[in-house]
């Protein structure tokens, strides 16, 4: 059975019989999990086991842990700054963020790898305007060169770790005010004004081979008036074809406010998928079974090709629980690079 187009998410801590029911249809690729189904390192690898059990190949297993407050797992896990700390220390030593960059995404993707989950949506690739209050602080930095700087650091400790990573909110979600979970957010600007700033830091690291990227539900009207995620234009024709981006791409949640305008839940997860998203994030479980009654089943516009891009997102098995990952020299001495920060760095102002 190859990976299906639809990501979900389940209730709580345990599977239920529906829920297994729902991880074993053909159109289902992967699990998101949140806070809520997360009490503490030994039940979440417990969890995890269950769910990899249920299918060969596994589904892939994913979460939200950018750090800050956006961090769905805390109990038992290092607690890590928001992304912004890290563009405050680079205005002051370029060369200390950097490093301490490499260490938090190595950090973060080995503590998850110990719990036998493949993929963090991060890092943040969005711009600080200071506009977004959704984006805020989980953007490292206000300028193109800095986040390509940092970005390009947390990837490579992701991936020493065995990690992928997924970029994220393509073309960019820091120019608006609106927050897309509860509102439509609209970018007037032209291609050319997004091209010259926020889209810089996906399109560098698009041709070093990102791994994936996770879209916007933001209209951008001068270029497409539908939201990113649905639009062709920008992730066939932008992404795609001028960029030349060749990893996944992700739908973010199609639950949220900013997925709406396009139809009910059946209709979103369709055009996200027609206009190329190689995963769909429903991450309701009501809405995923909504999704997965209907006739017939949501497939991949690209086929096997897109199954192919989200097969190679699965992290390198460890074979370390999380407690003997924290009796690793490694790990350690991550530990205190992070308690050495001086505190003075974290309240500069970039």
């Amino acid at each position: 059975m190859t990976l299906g187009p639809l990501q979900v998410a389940i209730d709580s801590q345990q599977l239920t019989e529906t829920e297994r029911e729902m991880l074993l249809s053909p159109a289902v690729g992967g699990v998101v999990l949140f806070a809520r189904n997360f009490n503490n390192p030994q039940q979440l690898s417990e969890l995890t086991h269950k769910i990899k059990s249920l299918r060969d190949p596994p589904l892939l297993i994913t979460v939200d842990q950018e750090g800050g407050r956006v961090q769905r797992f805390k109990n038992g896990f290092t607690l890590l700054p928001e992304p912004a700390r890290l563009g405050r220390i680079y205005f002051w030593e370029p060369g200390l963020a950097i490093e301490l960059a490499t260490t938090l995404g190595w950090l973060m993707a080995a503590e998850l790898r110990a719990c036998s989950v493949d993929l963090s949506f991060a890092p943040v690739l969005d711009l600080d305007r200071g506009l977004s209050s959704v984006i805020g602080d989980r953007a490292f930095h206000s300028q193109p060169q800095a986040v390509i700087a940092l970005a390009q650091a947390w990837i490579k400790g992701m991936r020493q770790a065995g990690m992928a990573a997924v970029g994220k909110h393509f073309p960019g979600h820091g120019a608006v005010e609106a927050d897309s979970h509860v509102a439509m957010p609209y970018d007037g600007r032209s291609l050319s004004a997004i091209a010259s700033s926020d889209l810089i830091p996906f399109q560098r690291l698009a041709l070093e081979s990102l791994p994936a990227i996770m879209a916007a539900h933001v209209i951008y009207p001068q270029v497409d008036e539908t939201p990113a995620g649905f639009s062709s234009t920008w992730i066939g024709d932008v992404l795609r074809r001028r960029i030349g981006f060749r990893g996944a791409v992700f739908s973010d949640d199609l639950g949220m406010v900013g997925a709406s305008g396009v139809g009910d839940i059946r209709a979103r997860v369709d055009r996200a998928l027609q206009a190329g998203c190689d995963a769909a994030l429903v991450c309701d479980r009501q809405l995923a079974e909504q999704v997965l009654s209907t006739d017939p089943l949501p497939r991949h516009a690209d086929g096997k090709l897109s199954s192919l891009r989200l097969a190679r997102l699965y992290a390198t098995d460890t074979g370390a629980d999380l407690a003997s990952l924290k009796a690793s020299a490694q790990w350690q001495q991550a530990s205190r690079a992070l308690d050495a920060v001086p505190e003075v760095f974290y309240s500069q102002a970039c």
